[in-house]
């Protein structure tokens, strides 16, 4: 089984993301690495965009894919048993509700979709329980779109925040391929 795994802009979770990668990889056997244009160029003060990117190679054995260009025989060349988008941005998740295809994870989504193969979102957002609450509403009923379960990220300092629990990827590709969401999607 292959796994596209693809990071956008929430680089505070990128740590995390890529461990999650890790153990995609070790549990499926094959992993993809696909990065926005901003996830793939951008330094922060939470590490060097290149870093980052090596590492996923690293980790898969493959070049990442990092431009629409390259995202886009995603779908006819059916690359792809299952795509997470870890982290999935409100930004990702507004795109992807909005069917709009202007990066190289966004247009992966939508190779993804057009053959009816799951897309698991992993949500990380400041407004989860805000701005994005509609698109991932509308997520929550799109088929073949699947999100692995989240909780509030803090619920004191940042009230509206949310981020997945990694913990359940494995398990939430799992039941994604068997075409089922795992459930409770909202955890304490």
């Amino acid at each position: 089984m292959t796994v596209g795994f693809a990071f956008t802009g929430s680089f505070c979770t990128f740590r995390a993301a890529m461990e999650a990668l890790r153990s995609v990889k070790e549990t499926f056997g094959s992993a993809v690495p696909v990065f926005s244009e901003h996830a793939a160029t951008m330094d922060t003060r939470f590490g060097k965009a290149a870093d980052f990117v090596r590492e996923a190679e690293e980790i898969c054995g493959v070049p990442a894919i990092t431009t629409i260009a390259q995202a886009e025989p995603i779908g006819p060349k059916k690359l792809f048993d299952a795509l997470v988008i870890c982290p999935c941005t409100g930004n990702t998740m507004a795109k992807i509700a909005g069917g709009v295809n202007d990066t190289a994870v966004t247009m992966a989504a939508k190779s993804q979709l057009r053959n009816g193969r799951p897309v698991i979102l992993a949500p990380s957002t400041n407004d989860g329980l805000s701005g994005s609450a509609a698109n991932l509403g509308l997520l929550l009923n799109r088929r073949h779109i699947y999100i692995v379960p989240f909780r509030q990220d803090d619920p004191e300092k940042k009230p509206r925040s949310l981020t997945a629990d990694l913990t359940l990827l494995c398990e939430t590709i799992s039941a994604a391929m068997e075409g089922r969401q795992l459930q409770p999607i909202v955890r304490g």
